[in-house]
C-alpha cells in the first residue's frame, strides 16, 4: 500500500484524457448492447427436450418418430369440468372453439377433454393465449383450462417474460439501497449501479450474438442467472476497488496517484475471484444437458464483462470525479496518516478481530461444530426431481388442467409415450407395453389405410399412461416400459415422449453431479494454490467452503420440507448450488488471504491475519449482503427452481461471508500460525511478530 511519504509523481495536464476515452468507450457499448437484453427472449427456448443431449433415448426416438407426422405439432389439452355434469351446449361450444377436435366427455360425466394440435414451428405462447382467449367465453358454470404441453410451454415462458424488467428492477433497487446504506453517498451507488449495468449490456449483445448464431443454448434460466451474476459480481468488485481507492485518498493526495495504488493492491483478488467464478461456472460445459452447459458460457461472459466495467469504467469514472465521488463523506488527505489510522476508523470489525484473536482454537471449533451440525442434515435434501406442473410457484392454468385431468380421464391422455421399433416386432413390443403396469391403452401409430404406418422399416406405438405425463409415478411407468419393450428380440425399441423427456432430463442431471462437483473442486483449489503460493491455506480453505455448502444444504433441507412445503427439488438444484456457492463463495475468502498475504510479509501471520481482518471486514460483509440480496430476486419468477437456488445461494453466501470468512478462516489462519503458508517461505521466513497488543488497532504496528 501506498503511504503519504512516497516520492510525488510527475503530474501532467493530460491525465484525465485516458479515464475519459474509457468512459466514451463504455458509453458507445453500453448504448448498442443495450436493447439487447431486452431480446434475449427471442433466441431463449424453452422446449425441454432441446436440452437433452443426442445419445439420450427419448431425443434418439422422438427424432424417429417426428416422420411418422405429417407436420411438427405440440399437444394443447382443453379440459373442462362442470359441477352439475356436462351438457349438450358446453360440448357444442367446445367442438366450435377449438376448431373441430372432438370433445371426450369423462365417465362419471363432469368433464370433457380435447387434444388440439398447436404448430410447433410457431410461437406456441400465442397460439395457447389465442386458444384461451377463445374458450373464455365458456358457456355460464363451465370451467375451461388448457394444459397439456403446450399448456405448461406457454406457461413457462410467460413465467419468464418479464425477466428483463422485473428482475432487473428488483435486482437494481435492492443493490441500490444497500450501497446508500453502506456509502452514505448519493452519488457513489449510481456510478456503481451503472458499470453494472453497461457489463450487463455488454454480455447482453455478446450472448445475443452466440445464442443467434446456435453457439450456445439459452433458455430463461440462464437468462435470469445471467442478469443477477453480472449485478451480483459487478457490486462486489466495485465494493473491494472503492474500499482501497477510500484508503488511498486518505493517504495520498492525488487522486491519480491513489487510484494507481487502490488498482495495484486490488487487482490481484478481483481476477483471482473472477477467474475463479469463470472457471467454475465453465466446468458446465462437462455437462450432458445442453441447457446446464449453455449456461456455463452465459455465465462466464457475465462475469467478464463485470470484471471489464470494474477494472476500466469504474476506476475511470472513479478518479474524474475524485474526492466528490464520496460526497457529504469525503475522505480528507492526511499527510500523518498510516495504516494503522485506517484500522482506527474500522472500530466494529476491530474488536470482531480482537475477539477471533484472543481465542481463535475456541472460536474455530465451535463455529466448525455448527457447521458440521447443520451439515448433517444435507442427506435430507430431496433432490430427484418433481413434476412439471409442480415447477410453478403460483397456480396456473395448466395446473389446474393437469389436476382436473387426472381426477376425471387417464391423466396421461394427450401426452402419450412413444415406442419406436422394428416392423416385425410390432406385434412382441404391444404385448410387452400392454403387461407393464401404469400403462392403460396401447395402439400402434396408422397409416392413411388404417394400417400400422410403416417408416424405413420401423413402426411407432402410442401408450396412454394412468398418471399425469409430467409425474414422478409415469416416470416409473416408462422406467417399466423401457425394460418390457427392450426385452422384445430384434425390437431396438426406443422409448419417448414428454415423460420420457423428463425422465432423461433428470437422470442425465443426476449423473452431471458426480462429474462436475469434482471439476469445481480442483479447478478452485488450484486457482487458490496459484493466488497464496501455498498448499496448506488453499486446502483449508476449500474444507471450509464445502463444509459450508453441506450445512447450507441441511438448513435449506429443513425449511424446504418442513416449513414451505416444496415438492422437492430438480437434480439440478444442488448442482447449480454447489457451482454458484463455491465459486463465490471463495471470492470471500479471496479477498481476506490475499490481504492477509500482503500484511504478513510485513508483519507476520497473527498481526497480518487480525489487520486483514480488521481493513476488509466491512467491505466483505457488504459484498456477501449485496450478492445474497440480488440472487434473492430470482424468487420474484414464480418457478420451483429459482426460488430455491436463490435461497440456497443467498444463505450459503451470507454464511460464508459472516461466519466462515469473518470467524472460522482467520482463526484457523492465527491458530496454524505461519505453517499456513506451506510450503512458500513465507512459511520459514516471515516477519517476527510483534507482542500480543491489548488494541488491535496497533496489531500491525512493526517495532522500531
Amino acid at each position: 500500500m501506498s503511504t503519504a511519504t512516497e516520492p510525488p509523481r510527475r503530474t501532467s495536464r493530460w491525465r484525465w484524457l485516458l479515464p475519459a476515452l474509457l468512459l466514451i468507450a463504455w458509453l458507445v457499448a453500453a448504448g448498442g448492447g443495450g436493447p439487447f437484453a431486452g431480446k434475449l427472449s427471442e433466441v431463449a427456448s424453452t422446449d425441454a427436450s432441446s436440452f437433452l443431449p443426442a445419445s439420450a433415448e427419448s431425443t434418439r426416438a422422438d427424432e424417429l418418430y417426428a416422420q411418422f407426422n405429417e407436420s411438427e405439432f405440440i399437444p394443447a389439452i382443453v379440459v373442462a369440468e362442470r359441477e352439475g355434469g356436462i351438457t349438450d351446449q358446453d360440448l357444442a361450444f367446445l367442438a366450435t372453439e377449438s376448431a373441430g377436435p372432438p370433445p371426450i366427455p369423462s365417465e362419471d360425466g363432469a368433464a370433457a377433454q380435447m387434444i388440439v394440435p398447436l404448430d410447433a414451428s410457431g410461437e406456441v405462447q400465442d397460439s395457447v393465449e389465442e386458444l384461451r382467449t377463445a374458450l373464455e367465453a365458456a358457456p355460464e358454470g363451465l370451467t375451461v383450462y388448457v394444459t397439456g404441453p403446450a399448456g405448461q410451454a406457454a406457461d413457462l415462458s410467460s413465467a419468464f417474460g418479464g425477466i428483463d424488467g422485473l428482475l432487473l428492477l428488483v435486482a437494481g433497487g435492492v443493490v441500490l439501497v444497500i450501497l446508500v446504506v453502506v456509502y452514505r453517498s448519493p452519488i457513489l451507488p449510481f456510478v456503481v449501479i451503472l458499470s453494472a449495468l453497461f457489463a450487463l449490456a455488454l454480455a447482453s449483445l455478446l450472448v445475443y450474438v452466440l445464442a443467434d448464431a446456435g453457439a450456445i443454448a439459452l433458455n430463461g434460466q440462464s437468462q435470469g442467472i445471467m442478469f443477477i451474476l453480472v449485478f451480483g459480481a459487478a457490486t462486489d468488485y466495485a465494493l473491494l476497488l472503492v474500499s482501497r481507492y477510500r484508503e488511498e485518498l486518505r493517504l495520498q493526495q492525488d487522486k491519480y496517484a491513489a487510484m494507481r495504488s487502490a488498482l495495484r493492491g486490488s487487482i490481484e483478488p478481483i481476477s483471482a475471484s473472477a477467474g475463479t467464478v469463470i472457471l467454475g461456472v465453465l466446468c458446465l460445459l462437462l455437462s450432458d444437458l445442453n441447457s446446464n452447459r449453455g449456461l456455463g458460457p452465459v455465465a462466464a461472459i457475465g462475469i467478464a464483462t463485470s470484471f471489464l466495467a470494474s477494472v476500466t469504467f469504474l476506476p475511470a469514472a472513479l478518479v474524474l470525479l475524485g474526492r466528490a465521488a464520496f460526497w457529504p463523506t469525503r475522505p480528507r488527505y492526511d499527510a500523518n496518516a498510516d495504516v494503522n489510522d485506517m484500522q482506527q476508523s474500522h472500530k466494529l470489525w476491530g474488536r470482531v478481530a480482537a475477539f477471533v484473536g484472543s481465542k481463535p482454537r475456541p472460536i474455530w471449533i465451535v463455529c466448525s461444530l455448527v457447521l458440521v451440525a447443520f451439515a448433517v442434515l444435507a442427506p435430507q435434501f430431496k433432490a430427484s426431481g418433481v413434476a412439471s406442473s409442480d415447477v410453478f410457484l403460483l397456480q396456473t392454468d395448466s395446473k389446474s388442467g393437469q389436476e382436473v385431468l387426472g381426477e376425471h380421464f387417464d391423466a396421461g391422455t394427450g401426452s402419450p409415450s412413444i415406442v419406436v421399433a422394428r416392423e416385425g416386432s410390432l406385434d412382441g413390443v404391444l404385448r410387452a407395453a400392454e403387461g407393464v403396469e401404469g400403462v392403460t391403452t396401447v395402439q400402434p401409430v396408422p397409416g392413411p389405410d388404417g394400417a400400422p404406418r410403416v417408416v424405413d422399416g420401423l413402426v411407432a406405438v402410442q401408450a396412454t399412461l394412468s398418471d399425469p405425463a409430467d409425474s414422478l409415478a409415469a416416470e416409473q411407468t416408462v422406467e417399466r416400459l423401457r425394460e418390457a419393450v427392450h426385452a422384445v428380440p430384434g425390437s431396438e425399441a426406443l422409448v419417448g415422449g414428454p415423460t420420457a423427456v423428463d425422465l432423461d432430463t433428470k437422470d442425465t442431471a443426476t449423473r452431471d453431479r458426480t462429474v462436475i462437483i469434482p471439476a469445481v473442486t480442483l479447478v478452485v483449489l488450484l486457482v487458490l494454490i496459484v493466488l497464496l503460493r501455498a498448499l496448506v491455506a488453499p486446502i483449508l480453505l476449500m474444507i471450509t467452503v464445502i463444509v459450508s455448502f453441506a450445512a447450507t444444504l441441511g438448513v435449506s433441507s429443513l425449511l424446504f420440507n418442513h416449513v414451505f412445503g416444496f415438492p422437492g427439488a430438480d437434480p439440478v438444484v444442488p448442482l447449480f448450488g454447489f457451482v454458484f456457492l463455491v465459486a463465490l463463495g471463495i471470492d470471500y475468502n479471496i479477498f481476506l488471504m490475499t490481504r492477509v498475504r500482503e500484511e504478513t510479509k510485513k508483519v507476520g501471520t497473527r498481526a497480518g491475519t487480525l489487520r486483514a481482518l480488521t481493513v476488509t471486514g466491512g467491505v466483505i460483509t457488504s459484498a456477501g449482503v449485496v450478492l445474497a440480496a440480488t440472487f434473492s430476486a430470482l424468487a420474484v419468477i414464480p418457478l420451483l427452481f429459482l426460488a430455491q437456488l436463490a435461497f440456497i445461494v443467498a444463505f450459503g453466501v451470507l454464511l460464508d461471508a459472516l461466519l466462515v470468512r469473518s470467524l472460522v478462516v482467520p482463526a484457523l489462519t492465527i491458530d496454524i500460525g505461519k505453517k499456513v503458508w506451506w510450503p512458500s517461505r513465507l512459511a520459514r521466513t516471515e516477519p517476527s511478530e510483534p507482542d500480543a497488543p491489548a488494541d488491535v488497532a496497533t496489531a500491525g504496528t512493526p517495532r522500531s
